[in-house]
């Protein structure tokens, strides 16, 4: 297997788990973060409930009871009272206000009925100030604080379809239902007790009458048919007591256009007036409970909090690990990648080029050949050959030794090297003779660039490794011919530069021959393929 196909297979083995853990991990926090924001939510409608259901089961009537004192009994003492239930009521009422949510989780119906509520505590400053200035003298503004009541109850009311906590819920309900039961019989105790205390003469108000049996009847409903919390139990319990029953059968009657005696006048207004006592302390218990699972619900998201940052974490940690093990697989797979593609260029170099000198060796100068003269098949068309050896060569190897030798080889190498053009390709082609191909070159041009590199030799001052420094001189001879796509053989044209090279020798050495032009036919260059000629295309 490749290795950028083992490189795409690893990658793929650490990625795709983890795409789909991390798209697993996103849809998780997503929903924890759901859940989170309806926890948030939910806890901050326990603070509205149980602050609203407070208001309405005892600021309120705190004050309109202290306010009625007042009017009734003018002195220090009742004024310092009524103050302080003021104080109590606006303090209340700001941390109502306070602990609302954002009006954009808030629907339509709330917002309208907390304009109302605003509106109904505007009335109850209007009275204040109306009883500090004695206005109130001889009447009550207990209606006043009523309507107020009221419209806190249908705050508390309206927030229940916002809720999304059961049990929260169950709660919500339980509250409205003991709020409206006990507004009920409050209502029903005040207009009974002021008909029977006017006498004979006085007429039952039965809509207001009949509004309080209303209310009674929806509180009873919240809480018997939203709820089997045991405070239900206990105020079912509690009315179903023979005094309770007895004080409905009176109420039943005062509707009815009866008028019953003094006696059972004062039993019924007993019995309506701990049975408000006892409604009034079970709002309180049930503020307080909607209180403590509003801090039970914070303590909840906290948590879930936690948790969403906890998972957050360890998918960047993941991600992190990951991360880091695909670097390093790919690190390795790279380093792995240089080192086979190191090793295949070292053993082709060393397969195709001589170690000595570094130049191009037979076979590599074969394979180099076929290619260039292939490239060249459209542009060139001229290739030259120049063939070169050292002059006296085997002098030198008796007199200096074999490694003098050898560095004037790798010397003559170099020099040649930078002085034929950058694209001629140059081989050790035995020995200490040299070949050089020279494409898109006429016998004359290579004559001209073989001149450059016998100068170049004969200038040059090799250092021996004895410390000796030596100068040698070369004999070259130069064959070119016409480049044709069909004629890849050229052993005919080494063979001639061999013998311009001989006659180079002959003619006193450290010169330049140049052979004649054979600008060979089709038919005779296929007849030397044909008969084993040197062929670079095998």
């Amino acid at each position: 297997m490749k290795f950028e196909t083992i490189k795409k297979v690893i990658l793929a083995a650490i990625l795709l788990p983890f795409a789909f853990m991390l798209i697993e991990g996103v849809v998780v926090i997503r929903a924890s973060v759901t859940q989170y924001r309806d926890l948030e939510k939910d806890r901050q409608f326990a603070d509205v409930l149980a602050r609203g259901g407070s208001i309405a089961a005892t600021e309120i009537l705190s004050e309109v009871g202290a306010t009625r004192l007042y009017l009734a009994r003018p002195n220090s003492r009742t004024a310092a009272d009524m103050q302080q239930s003021r104080v109590t009521l606006d303090h209340e009422r700001r941390a109502f206000y306070a602990s609302l949510p954002s009006r954009d989780a808030l629907d339509e119906g709330l917002v309208g009925e907390l304009s109302i509520l605003s509106l109904a505590y505007s009335r109850i400053v209007a009275a204040r100030s109306a009883v500090d200035q004695g206005r109130y003298t001889g009447s009550d503004p207990g209606s006043i604080y009523w309507y107020a009541a009221l419209k806190q109850l249908a705050v508390v009311d309206a927030l229940s379809p916002l809720i999304s906590d059961p049990v929260l819920l169950e709660k919500s309900n339980q509250l409205m239902g003991i709020l409206l039961t006990y507004y009920g019989e409050r209502l029903i105790t005040g207009i009974g007790t002021r008909y029977l205390n006017h006498g004979v003469s006085a007429r039952l108000p039965v809509e207001l009458f009949m509004q309080g049996k209303v209310m009674l009847g929806e509180g009873m409903d919240h809480m018997v048919f939203h709820s089997s919390a045991p405070i239900v139990r206990t105020i079912v319990t509690y009315l179903g007591r023979s005094s309770q029953v007895k004080a409905n059968a009176i109420t039943d009657a005062i509707l009815a256009g009866s008028r019953p005696t003094r006696a059972v006048h004062d039993a019924w207004a007993a019995a309506q007036s701990e049975r408000m006592t006892f409604l009034q302390q079970k709002m309180i218990e049930a503020a307080k409970d909607i209180h403590e699972t509003g801090e039970n619900l914070s303590m909840r998201s906290h948590i879930h909090l936690t948790r969403i940052l906890a998972l957050c974490a360890g998918l960047l940690i993941l991600a992190t690990l990951v991360m880091v093990l695909a670097a390093k697989g790919l690190r390795l797979i790279d380093r792995l990648t240089q080192d086979r593609e190191t090793l295949v260029a070292e053993l082709r170099s060393a397969a195709q080029t001589d170690l000595l000198t570094g130049l191009y060796n037979r076979r590599g100068f074969e394979v180099a050949a076929s290619a260039l003269l292939t490239q060249a098949e459209h542009g060139s068309r001229w290739i030259s050959v120049v063939l070169f050896d050292l002059d006296h060569f085997k002098k030198i190897n008796d007199v200096h030794g074999h490694d003098a030798g050898d560095a004037v080889l790798r010397q003559v190498a170099g020099v040649a090297r930078q002085n034929f053009r950058s694209f001629d390709l140059l081989v050790r082609h035995g020995g200490e003779e040299f070949l050089a191909l020279l494409p898109d070159s006429t016998p004359d041009g290579a004559a001209i660039v073989a001149e450059r590199v016998r100068l170049a030799i004969e200038t040059a001052e090799i250092p021996l490794p004895s410390g000796d420094v030596l100068k040698v001189t070369a004999s070259f001879g130069c064959a070119g011919r016409a480049n044709e796509a069909s004629n890849r053989n050229f052993e005919d044209l080494v063979k001639r530069a061999d013998l311009a090279l001989y006659a180079a020798k002959a003619s006193g050495r450290n010169c330049v021959v140049s052979g004649p032009t054979l600008p060979a036919s089709a038919q005779e260059e296929r007849r030397k393929a044909a008969s084993g000629g040197f062929d670079l295309r095998k």
